[in-house]
């Protein structure tokens, strides 16, 4: 006798009948419950809702206040409205000022994770139509093959077929938390603030399946820490070719297009470059037959104007995400054909998915239609390169960078009236650069070139239309022919070898610490920003992990010797390496990383057990995220996810646009305690992180307070010493000083730098009261916190065993 019941009916002694249950978030769960004896023990928080990991979130905003940054005091969301919040008032809806705030930073937490997850999901679908769900998922020299998945709804997928109830999760949990956003929903910003956190993990999530089916399927690199070097920088572009250049960040359509024109024997006699992350991507794709990825990465977003106006292209693709939305009308200018390839982005252009190629690229070649949408990638794999080669020579010297003549004419017209500067997001000396430039000397226009971000808005305000952006890059020309770097291919995740290999001195702390410079293009003061940063904490031995733009900006700058960075450092999770993990959705690995030191390293159970390990991920892993370019929604919602898995995250100045930030009150000493688990004793700890996410104003700024964010509770006295070491020479170095507070991080004299030791210890006599044996030079009395290397740091109660 058999029995199902679901609901309210029941089916009791039926024979031969097969009841199949395919595809249903329901079923992944109770699937998930039924793994426990197979693949080991199953955390408290499978699959959790909204509400399900609350506890931990209010952990951490309990130490790490929320502050909101509004960026107007009304509230437009309803028909009720507008409203004014401002002092204490609430809406019509009753909404508060926090509220209202709290709601603004998590729809572009869930925007973020939206951007993802559809990504990931369309590369699911596709990648399972060519290559079937039995597919064996490959990630390389791993058995920790999904960290994040694992971490969040317990499975442990092998198939590509595993990965769709992870994304029917994802899809699930979205539709709750955007329902959250209407009006008379949720009101406390806090609340607001805990789903944040949720949208953030689920986002790692989804970039994860992104990445493990574009790895497994489309013959990337798989932990691999010599994956290829690649060619950088608007310079690298063979502009005597015909020129394809994609942007977006799904690179499904675009290797149709590597395909057709390797089968036609065209990678040759014609350039592909991409912009944004489906260049990364474009440079993994590998078939069996290939020997070197012969794409080029022109650059981030800040380029996308700069390419156009150009007139480099000859047919532009785009995909999805970080695509500016005035392509068409720009490329149409210069008869560039814009070709939409995906159905987040169609621009109103006509769907031609059905139609003949031969008919397409005459109306496209004869100017009839400024470009199509094309969803059939055979159709779209044949129609780009055989629109290139036709389009090259019709376009032959089309370029809206003004000749000599017209440059003097342009520059002559401006008043100096000073709108440009007022417009401009970076407040750029636009007319002072244009004032120079009358009498001859382009020198300060030229400067502009890597500051600009190519947003155009100065253009917009320009009361005599001049198209400034164009008046820089022509002053830039040389610059831009010259500007040719190398950056590493995109290595995928980090293997369980290397993680076993270097865990220890991660959680000792003699492995200073991991940055991890992400995100996008918006920097403060140009793209040699992140570049210095790198190399800065690459010569201090701290691993270096970077993806997206950032990755690629990194690349674009040498030594003395005429190399980069990816050139001069190794590529492995190690100490003073440099590892590029690819893509925007590669991040998922940088995160995952952790997770893999505590399952890995430590034997932490990964499956369903989100808190514990984001516990010790913050307790113990001397990790720090920078965005310093931070713009998207995505990048939002990525920094989000970090923090929710205890890694605290720094955004350059303009990301306090953001409206929201994670910062703890470090003189509040209540704040700075947690249990021993070995007796749930409570244990005085360091005031650091200080932050989960905040914001620093220079990239000097941004050093010193990553140096000190990766300490930790968990750093035998070798360990302090070294980020002891190098926070206050760093502090020193770039803000004059030594930090203030530093003597609340020492809990024995080992701790103290050596070269710097005697001085300290007087340091700490004269000023803070310690008692000094200075016979053995060692500390009597004085230090808050108590050194004890066995001790089991733990914010989470329920870890503790009984005294």
């Amino acid at each position: 006798m058999s029995k199902l019941t679901t609901g309210s009916f029941s089916i009791e002694d039926l024979e031969s009948v097969q009841i199949t249950i395919n595809n249903i978030v329901g079923a992944a769960k109770e699937a998930a419950k039924e793994v426990k004896e197979e693949l080991g023990p199953m955390g408290p928080t499978p699959f959790p809702s909204i509400a399900t990991l609350r506890d931990w979130s209010f952990t951490l905003f309990d130490r790490y206040e929320p502050v909101y940054t509004p960026m107007c005091d009304q509230c437009c969301y309803c028909t009720f409205g507008p409203c004014n919040l401002e002092g204490n008032k609430r809406g019509a809806c009753g909404i508060d000022m926090k509220g209202q705030a709290a709601r603004e930073f998590f729809l572009r937490c869930i925007t973020g994770c939206a951007c993802h997850s559809a990504h990931g999901r369309h590369l699911l679908n596709h990648i399972i139509d060519l290559f079937g769900e039995d597919m064996p998922i490959n990630m390389g020299a791993s058995n920790v093959i999904a960290p994040n998945i694992q971490l969040v709804t317990g499975l442990q997928p092998k198939t590509l077929g595993d990965l769709k109830p992870v994304m029917e999760y994802v899809e699930e949990e979205l539709g709750q938390l955007l329902a959250t956003i209407h009006a008379g929903q949720e009101g406390a910003a806090i609340d607001y603030d805990n789903k944040s956190m949720m949208a953030g993990y689920l986002d790692h999530v989804g970039m994860e399946v992104s990445d493990i089916a574009q790895v497994t399927a489309l013959g990337f690199p798989k932990s691999d820490p010599e994956a290829p070097l690649v060619e950088t920088g608007m310079g690298t572009i063979d502009t005597t070719k015909p020129v394809i250049i994609a942007i977006g960040h799904n690179v499904a359509g675009v290797t149709y297009i590597m395909d057709y024109m390797e089968d036609h024997d065209l990678t040759d006699k014609m350039e592909i470059g991409g912009l944004c992350c489906t260049a990364f991507d474009m440079t993994r794709y590998k078939r069996e037959d290939r020997k070197a990825p012969y794409a080029k990465i022109v650059g981030t977003i800040s380029k996308e104007l700069k390419i156009v106006r150009s007139g480099i292209p000859d047919v532009i693709v785009l995909d999805e995400q970080c695509v500016r939305a005035d392509l068409v009308q720009e490329g149409q200018k210069l008869k560039i054909p814009v070709i939409a390839s995906n159905e987040k982005i169609m621009y109103g252009l006509p769907d031609r998915t059905n139609d003949d190629v031969d008919a397409i690229i005459e109306d496209l070649k004869t100017g009839k239609i400024p470009g199509c949408v094309m969803l059939d990638y055979e159709k779209l794999g044949e129609l780009v390169p055989r629109l290139a080669m036709e389009m090259a020579p019709l376009r032959e010297g089309i370029s809206a960078i003004p000749t000599d003549e017209e440059m003097i004419a342009l520059v002559s017209k401006c008043v100096e009236c000073g709108e440009c500067e007022l417009a401009c997001p970076e407040e750029l000396e636009i007319p002072a650069a244009i004032a120079v430039a009358k009498g001859g000397d382009y020198s300060a226009l030229e400067e502009l070139h890597d500051l600009c971000i190519g947003c155009r808005r100065c253009e917009q305000v320009c009361n005599k239309e001049i198209p400034i952006l164009n008046l820089i890059e022509k002053a830039a020309q040389k610059v831009i022919a010259e500007e040719k770097g190398l950056v590493r291919a995109g290595r995928g995740q980090v293997s369980d070898a290397e993680i076993r290999a270097e865990g220890l001195n991660l959680v000792m702390g003699t492995t200073p610490g991991v940055i991890a410079i992400i995100g996008c293009a918006n920097y403060p003061a140009g793209s040699k920003d992140v570049y210095n940063i790198a190399e800065e904490f690459l010569n201090r031995n701290y691993i270096i992990a970077v993806s997206g733009c950032s990755a690629m900006d990194i690349g674009m700058y040498k030594d003395a010797d005429g190399k980069t960075l990816y050139e001069r450092y190794p590529g492995r999770f190690e100490r003073g390496n440099i590892l590029n993990t690819g893509s925007c959705v590669s991040n998922a690995h940088i995160s995952g990383t952790c997770h893999k030191v505590a399952g890995i390293f430590a034997g932490r159970n990964l499956s369903g057990n989100l808190a514990e390990i984001a516990d010790y991920t913050l307790n113990r892993i001397g990790a720090v995220g920078l965005a310093w370019g931070a713009y998207s929604q995505k990048a939002a919602a990525i920094g989000t996810g970090c923090n929710m898995y205890g890694i605290p995250a720094v955004l350059g100045p303009q990301s306090g646009k953001y409206r929201r930030a994670l910062i703890a009150k470090t003189y509040d000493e209540s704040k700075w305690k947690l249990y021993d688990s070995r007796n749930g004793s409570e244990m005085a700890i360091p005031p650091s992180p200080e932050f989960l996410i905040t914001t620093a104003e220079t990239w000097q700024e941004a050093c010193v307070m990553m140096a000190k964010n990766c300490i930790r509770v968990s750093d035998n006295s070798m360990g302090r010493s070294i980020k002891l070491t190098h926070w206050l020479e760093l502090s020193e170095k770039y803000l004059g000083v030594l930090p203030d507070d530093w003597w609340k991080f020492v809990r024995n004299e080992a701790d103290l730098p050596l070269a710097k030791r005697e001085m300290l210890l007087k340091m700490l006599e004269a000023e803070h009261g310690w008692e000094i044996d200075w016979k053995k030079k060692k500390i009597i009395s004085g230090p808050k916190i108590k050194f004890d290397v066995s001790a089991q740091p733990t914010n989470l109660k329920r870890l503790c065993k009984e005294a």
